[in-house]
């Protein structure tokens, strides 16, 4: 989880208890799985004995850092920052220690910009750091060719004031945060050398890529985010459920808080028989109970067991609506009025004529597929075309019907 350390850090973490930080961006009411590393330092820092600080930006959320950025993002307003700020801290509590001798505690860099007048900022903070100084670093030089505005130029200036406040304020004498960040964290150490005679320590993480190229923390629908609302608990368990062995490998060395001899265990049992995907199940029942819970997990377990295992009923009835609409997203839905419903219809008619043939075209071609023994209903295999629809409607309100081995159809009674 190391990439580059300044030296001298080490050092300082052997001395005993050391304040140290990582700041959030707080530009959705969400972290994202991108997130995750940062947090996991935190985690390992605390349990170390060290006293974490984690710094969500609502200063710096509305200047806009353009470390890895390919062009200037829209900043958000005071109102919309706040309700950011309060989601985050929810979900932060998740994973750090908020009580206890070396308890994490959570500030928000808006608390001391609100009073700092602009001119006392340059005159204070802008002497110390050359521009020579600044146009040297990646983030800037990258961005260049495309045009950098003053707003962004000055992003190191502002998280490197972050650091002085923290070390003459907290003592906190670290800071850590993803490669990228590496410019911006130096530009602190410095500032706090100059302004304060004092010596700061910096420490990064690698940022995370996949084996095969693509960036981790994607799928085609985005970010995967810890907020369950923007991404359903089966999805995410699904997103590490679906890491390639390789992949696997590499973050439940880093997403997970056991030690290397559990770590290697597993490993070694996955090995032994790759196609189980020991190794994926563990990753991810891990992190999903972390993230969300035990009963989040078993209901992510339940609906893959009804999509590529051997389901039961039982299992489809335990879904709750939101993880079984999450399932079936995207699959063709048919509307049936509650009174056709009601009125008994044969399960031919039902998936032909009543679903308006979004299952089957014609009550023939519905008839000879159900003969054939290749339609269920609610995971119920259908034998007989004029067998009565009288299943127990799903939330009161859905079944589902299956045509071959892939082919879902969520039947919608209103």
């Amino acid at each position: 989880m190391i990439h580059d350390v300044m030296p001298g850090t080490e050092e300082q973490l052997s001395k005993g208890s050391t304040a140290g930080y990582i700041g959030f961006d707080p530009t959705a009411d969400s972290l994202h799985i991108g997130n995750l590393v940062q947090i996991m330092t935190l985690v390992h820092f605390q349990r170390c004995g060290h006293k974490p600080y984690a710094l969500v930006g609502g200063a710096t959320g509305m200047v806009g850092d353009p470390s890895g950025k390919s062009s200037e993002r829209n900043l958000l307003s005071e109102d919309v920052l706040q309700n950011n700020l309060s989601a985050v801290k929810k979900q932060l509590e998740k994973f750090l220690d908020f009580t206890g001798n070396n308890k994490a505690e959570m500030v928000n860099n808006y608390d001391w910009f609100k009073e700092l007048r602009f001119l006392d900022f340059i005159r204070d903070v802008g002497k110390h750091i050359t521009v020579n100084y600044m146009m040297a670093k990646d983030s800037v030089q990258k961005r260049l060719e495309t045009g950098l505005s003053f707003t962004e130029f000055s992003y190191q200036l502002v998280q490197g004031y972050d650091f002085y406040w923290l070390y003459a304020n907290k003592d906190c004498k670290l800071q850590m945060g993803g490669s990228d960040q590496w410019g911006n964290i130096v530009t602190g150490t410095e500032l706090i050398r100059r302004k304060a005679g004092g010596e700061a320590f910096a420490l990064t993480t690698p940022l995370i890529t996949k084996a095969d190229g693509s960036k981790f923390g994607k799928s085609e629908g985005g970010n995967i985010w810890l907020d369950p609302i923007r991404t359903s608990p089966y999805k995410f368990y699904q997103y590490w459920l679906n890491s390639s062995d390789e992949d696997a490998e590499n973050f439940i060395k880093i997403f997970t808080t056991r030690t290397e001899d559990e770590i290697a265990s597993v490993i070694a049992d996955h090995r032994t028989a790759p196609h189980e995907r020991k190794l994926q199940k563990e990753l991810a029942r891990d992190i999903t109970v972390r993230v969300h819970s035990e009963s989040d997990l078993a209901m992510a377990e339940k609906a893959s067991r009804i999509l590529f295992g051997n389901s039961v009923t039982e299992d489809l009835e335990g879904l709750d609506e939101s993880t079984l609409l999450s399932v079936f997203e995207g699959v063709p839905q048919a509307q049936v009025s509650r009174s056709a419903w009601e009125a008994g219809p044969s399960v031919t008619d039902l998936l032909s004529e009543i679903t308006n043939g979004t299952i089957f075209p014609s009550k023939g071609e519905a008839r000879r597929m159900i003969q054939a023994g290749g339609v269920s209903i609610n995971k119920m295999k259908l034998s007989d075309p004029n067998q009565k629809s009288e299943f127990n409607l799903l939330q009161n309100k859905y079944l589902l019907a299956q045509k071959g081995k892939k082919n879902y159809y969520l039947i919608n009674v209103e």
